[in-house]
């Protein structure tokens, strides 16, 4: 498979570089950007902490304004971050910032015109890290994280395939999509009007009934506008209650939506990744 890199930095004493390739599974080009470690260039495999951004976000968000590099570093752990949807002027789109390119969903999508291109879980689950894993100095051990929609991506994958992942973790995430206006607005679009369908991409349905659990640990802001209409964490946590799984959902006052929060906590979750990473 043939990748671009479009952009280098040095950062903390690894690189952080951008790439493009052509995805065979959404048929149009992808970015994605990856930080590498000091340790990943003395020859040695490092694992990976995927990460999932939120709606109209790209990869640069979470690379620009996370300020992981620095834990990253210490922790020798890479950490890849691929765009949130297909684009492209073939690529459907919608009008509004919660639907089409820049809000994909991680989902398959199964109804036109979003099926031709929106296939954002295969993607995430196969076609990424089988590239990362065959161009980088990267091992299989391999973890997911990720933000509000990338936050539902995150916890969707690890419970769909826990042989996949080593832990999850997850800021402000959509956790009961199903019944939240984000969630049914696009599950509607991208999977249709069957609703049974929707539940094999929500989290705490998932969770409740979970069989092999992933570890995992979520932060919640509690000045989050977006809390009680979209997110809904009282989901998940009755869900974990239920199956026993061993989730750690923590609650910050003050704290809003916003990539401040994410700063101020990601060095205690890439270090919550890094124990189950080096296990």
């Amino acid at each position: 498979m043939t990748i671009e890199n479009l952009s280098s930095q040095k950062s903390f004493g690894g690189w952080h570089k951008q790439y493009s390739h052509v995805s065979e599974r959404l048929g149009c080009a992808m970015r994605f950007a990856i930080y590498l470690p000091p340790q990943a260039s003395s020859g040695q495999k490092v694992p990976v902490l995927y990460w999932l951004s939120g709606l109209t976000c790209t990869d640069e968000n979470f690379m620009q304004k996370a300020g992981a590099h620095r834990m990253a570093a210490e922790l020798g752990v890479a950490i890849v971050a691929p765009d949130t949807s297909p684009r492209g002027d073939d690529v459907a789109d919608d009008d509004g910032y919660d639907l089409g390119q820049g809000a994909g969903f991680y989902v398959n999508a199964t109804e036109p015109p979003w099926n031709r291109h929106y296939q954002m879980y295969d993607y995430v689950l196969n076609e990424l890290p089988a590239l990362i894993e065959s161009v980088f100095p990267v091992s299989d051990r391999r973890s997911l994280a990720g933000h509000s929609m990338g936050g539902h991506g995150a916890l969707v994958l690890a419970l769909r395939n826990p042989e996949r992942f080593r832990s999850v973790s997850a800021f402000s995430p959509i956790s009961h999509p199903v019944n939240c206006p984000w969630g049914r607005k696009a599950f509607s679009a991208y999977l249709g009007p069957d609703e049974t369908v929707w539940q094999s991409y929500d989290a705490s349905l998932l969770m409740r009934d979970a069989k092999h659990p992933v570890p995992a640990l979520v932060d919640q802001g509690e000045a989050d506008n977006f809390l009680d209409e979209q997110l809904k964490p009282e989901a998940l946590e009755a869900a974990a209650e239920a199956s026993g799984y061993p989730l750690e959902l923590r609650r910050h006052e003050g704290y809003d939506h916003s990539y401040y929060f994410i700063a101020s906590f990601i060095d205690e979750h890439l270090r919550f990744h890094a124990r189950h990473l080096n296990h």
